[in-house]
């Protein structure tokens, strides 16, 4: 099945969410994923949920949330502050999805709060595709998305490829838990 159809089903079903973490269309993703390690992966989060803070601060320039869900998960991932403190400014990025309307930013919300969920555990490191994927559908519409997706896919893979050789060459400090 293309994943067209999937994604088409899902609009037809009312779904939220578009893309799933068993869907084929991301089955390389996921594979290349499970593959990383925890600091490839969360240089690899970080820097593509940058793109989409900067979306958000557009859209909703008074919302410092997303923002400081991505500056906090930063500091969490250097060991400046606790996962409390880094976890209470990722679910205040995630309740800003509940207080806008627009879908592709619920989207986008909830791609950088997933992307920050990774500093905690490489699980979360799926959920950045699924839902900017989901946005990118949301955006465009079911009919004029197809390059923007595939082009973004074929994105992660190339960005995990260079953190994957290049994590270890990044000058910052890392909170204990990364090191292991």
């Amino acid at each position: 099945m293309d994943w067209m159809e999937e994604v088409q089903q899902k609009l037809r079903r009312k779904n939220q969410i578009l893309f799933s973490a068993d869907s084929p269309f991301l089955q390389g993703l996921a594979n290349a994923l499970s593959g990383c390690g925890h600091q490839a992966l969360v240089l690899w989060a970080l820097e593509l949920a940058e793109a989409d803070v900067c979306l958000l601060e557009k859209a909703y320039p008074e919302d410092p949330r997303p923002r400081g869900a991505l500056a906090a998960a930063w500091m969490w991932a250097s060991g400046d502050i606790k996962m409390h403190a880094a976890q209470r400014a990722i679910l205040d990025c995630h309740a800003v999805a509940k207080e806008i309307s627009s879908p592709e930013h619920i989207a986008l919300c909830h791609a950088v709060g997933q992307a920050c969920g990774v500093v905690h555990t490489p699980g979360h490191a799926m959920g950045l595709p699924i839902y900017e994927l989901t946005a990118l559908v949301r955006r465009d519409g079911p009919e004029h998305c197809r390059a923007a997706v595939e082009a973004r896919r074929q994105t992660y893979l190339v960005r995990l490829d260079y953190w994957k050789l290049h994590a270890s060459e990044v000058d910052r400090p890392w909170a204990p838990f990364l090191c292991r």
